[in-house]
């Protein structure tokens, strides 16, 4: 299992980004959560298997039509097993 916490910079707010994310997180099979910060980025954490964490870090990288990711922070965690994407509230 891998985990890693992830901020997102760019046009990142407001673009659908947070429940998009939810959805490929959960079609790819990982677990985790994200939120919207007052900064204007967007901070996540996804937990699953190497090549499903590849596939949500892939897709965060081009995010949804709309948005503009300038770049992206991935740093490794320890994996929680926990179950299920949330979006959380802003932080």
């Amino acid at each position: 299992m891998r985990r890693v916490h992830v901020i997102v910079r760019g046009d990142v707010q407001g673009v659908g980004y947070r429940y998009t994310l939810r959805m490929v997180a959960q079609d790819a099979g990982a677990s985790g959560w994200v939120r919207n910060r007052r900064d204007g980025t967007v901070e996540a954490e996804i937990e699953g298997t190497a090549e499903q964490v590849d596939a949500v870090l892939a897709w965060m990288a081009e995010g949804p039509p709309g948005s503009l990711v300038a770049s992206a922070t991935v740093h490794d965690r320890e994996p929680e097993r926990t179950p299920g994407f949330t979006v959380l509230p802003t932080a």
